[in-house]
């Protein structure tokens, strides 16, 4: 019988490995993935959001589209639309699912409801403006909602006349906060603010108040830096505001209104909202830091009862979730560190069962329920997925050369033979302000599995300043740009060469954003540790940097804590263009034509710079329509070939010149 069972177990084995194949790039940037849920009352209804990209030399350009299903207990989904009409912001309130979407007719995105029973969606509210976001009261009776005012048809005139001029940052134009009875026989909204943007808003259980989050300006850097949440009444009255400095994440009521749970910073230089903090209304809104020695960052909260919050951590690569009582502030795990990467929860009141999203090294983003610390998975999206052969992925750890012992996540190549090396691809990540978790690292940026299938060994490091490690690791890399962070990396490299697994005559860098600003820092002033470098919406000016970026205070805030004309030649000697005559690395530089937190101007000028010294291969690509990072599946397709063939050029052919220019799309039209 033994034997008869070790058969029958090896030969699946052996037909799972005949099986399996390799993952390609078109499909890397088109798996499909949860991004948002709802929850019924009872807990036993999930509504849910599934990103759907489109297909490549197929579909026309555009963003992807967003299907939206339900799931009953652990039966499988079930569509409700799957039209090219988008929805989102999902709510089950009732008996009804609302959303909003632009659908047939709609001149803006309206809201929509859709009985959970199923049938055809139906319009609830239309506005002059598109609705942004919205929440109902608990009696279904009064919407409130965020939008502008009707847009200036006398601006459309003038513009069709050829009246154009832009005023920066003076032309500002305010979201605001309605309010709407829809009791009412012709039910129409009411502002209620003038003065401030609105970032978010909510109604305070078993009160007549709403909650906002409001910044002085439409500003981005506003939005970072300058926020704070206030309860209005329903006329908009200002009844109380909640003290808070620097960033400012998720808030959420108690089911009773007591108490405001928020997600706050440690102070005006900390550079990610992570803190958890908890208002008591009742007490004068005295607040409390309720995981004041928490050693990662708190990601998202929920309420599960009056006095227990629901909380999702991330600690290093892991995450976990907990619940926390208010009288003693006690906690208890519900999902131990080492199961899935959260991405958020959903908890209902008086109910035990906690949905999360969460995603795997083996899947993106999926639906989960976690019940008895355990997780029910309720989705699967990329079935396909179960074909292809995964790489090993684990945590390591090293020291940073002062010592520091720093973390990040390493990928095999496929068919990994221990003892022989080979080349490395880094992966940097932005912020800095960021953190890899130990999960689904497959973007169009790091296309991990598809690299590894190409004997590639994937590197991904949380460099100091990185979240996930409490706030004092996070300010680690403030008033140091390209210090020790970047050189955090330069050691990271180094370890994988002392073990023996990679090639250090074969080792690329790439990154987005600050990850970028590392890439350019690596193909210059760190030329000697890199072959080949691909460099994304990326820093190459500190100084020119400050003056074309829209987060200029929260740079100074939480990563210079200096400006450019404190310290001119600091910030110059900073700059990867400072370092461009010793470049060696050959470089590929790629950048959204219409970023406004990286100019392309930085691209552009690493590019000048490069040519005009002539000393390495360099190109620069732009994308039209696309800002800071890549949002269409085409771009991120044209991306990812872009990078997989620099770094198999210059790190496997060991070649001297760039590629040719042109990709082979056309031959790919249907």
């Amino acid at each position: 019988m033994f034997l008869r069972l070790g058969l029958t177990a090896l030969c699946a084995t052996l037909s799972l490995a005949a099986s399996a194949r390799d993952i390609t790039l078109q499909e890397t940037v088109t798996t499909q993935s949860i991004n948002s849920v709802s929850v019924s009352n009872d807990g036993q209804v999930a509504a849910f959001t599934r990103v759907k990209p489109r297909t490549p030399y197929v579909d026309e350009d555009g963003s992807s589209f967003i299907e939206l299903l339900v799931v009953r207990g652990e039966k499988d989904p079930v569509p409700f639309i799957t039209d090219k009409n988008s929805v989102s912001d999902v709510t089950i309130h009732g008996d009804f699912i609302y959303f909003t979407s632009k659908r047939e007719g709609d001149d803006h995105t309206s809201l929509y409801k859709i009985s959970l029973s199923g049938g055809e969606a139906q319009k609830v509210f239309s506005h002059d403006n598109s609705i942004y976001s919205y929440a109902l009261s608990a009696d279904g009776r009064y919407l409130a909602f965020r939008a502008r005012e009707e847009a200036d048809k006398a601006k459309k005139d003038l513009a069709k006349k050829g009246f154009k001029a832009e005023v920066y940052e003076e032309q500002l134009e305010f979201t605001h906060a309605w309010l709407v009875d829809l009791s009412n026989e012709a039910p129409i909204a009411a502002q209620i603010t003038d003065d401030r943007q609105v970032h978010s808003i909510a109604f305070r259980p078993g009160h007549e108040q709403l909650l906002l989050r409001t910044a002085p300006t439409p500003l981005v850097d506003d939005s970072y830096m300058s926020s704070q949440y206030e309860l209005v009444s329903f006329a908009g009255a200002q009844e109380s505001a909640f003290e808070t400095v620097g960033k400012l994440g998720k808030a959420e009521f108690s089911p009773d209104g007591r108490y405001l749970a928020v997600i706050g910073s440690a102070d005006y230089n900390d550079p990610a909202d992570g803190r958890l903090f908890v208002f008591d209304l009742q007490n004068q809104n005295t607040v409390r830091e309720v995981l004041p020695d928490y050693p990662g960052h708190v990601q998202d909260i929920d309420w599960r009862r009056n006095d227990e919050l629901i909380y999702l951590g991330h600690i290093g690569t892991e995450s976990e979730v907990r619940a926390i009582t208010m009288q003693w502030l006690e906690t208890r795990t519900l999902l131990e560190p080492g199961q899935a990467i959260v991405v958020d929860i959903e908890a209902t009141p008086e109910q035990p069962g906690v949905y999360a999203r969460a995603h795997r090294a083996t899947h993106p983003t999926e639906l989960f329920r976690i019940e008895n610390q355990s997780l029910i998975r309720l989705t699967n999206s990329n079935p396909w997925l179960d074909e292809i052969t995964m790489p090993r992925q684990e945590t390591i750890e090293y020291a940073a050369r002062d010592g520091l012992m720093l973390q990040g996540i390493l990928v095999y190549p496929t068919d990994y033979q221990e003892g022989t090396r080979y080349p490395l691809i880094t992966v940097v990540h932005g912020g800095p302000e960021s953190h890899y978790s130990n999960g689904w690292l497959d973007r169009y940026g790091s296309p991990a599995k598809y690299a590894a299938q190409q004997d590639y060994v994937l590197f991904f490091p949380n460099y100091r300043g990185s979240t996930g490690r409490g706030v004092e690791f996070s300010k680690l890399g403030q008033n140091d740009y390209a210090g020790k962070e970047f050189d955090d990396i330069v050691d990271g490299k180094n370890h994988l060469v002392e073990l023996g697994l990679v090639d250090t005559e074969k080792a690329g860098i790439t990154g987005g954003s600050y990850g970028g600003f590392a890439s350019a820092w690596g193909a210059t002033a760190q030329t000697e540790h890199w072959a080949a470098s691909v460099m994304f919406v990326g820093i190459s000016d500190n100084i020119s940097k400050f003056g074309t970026t829209d987060i200029a205070k929260e740079m100074h805030a939480v990563h210079a804590r200096s400006y450019p004309w404190e310290k001119w030649q600091w910030y110059l000697e900073r700059s990867p263009i400072y370092h461009a005559e010793k470049a060696r690395t050959p470089i590929l530089i790629m950048h959204g034509k219409e970023d406004t937190r990286v100019h392309p101007s930085q691209s552009m000028e690493l590019y000048r710079y490069l040519k005009t010294h002539g000393n390495v291969p360099v190109r620069l690509v732009l994308y039209p329509g696309e800002g800071h990072g890549n949002r269409r599946v085409a771009a991120q397709l044209d991306y990812s070939m872009r990078l997989m063939r620099w770094m198999d050029t210059f790190l496997k052919e060991g070649a001297e010149e760039a590629p040719d220019h042109e990709l082979p799309h056309a031959e790919q039209l249907k």
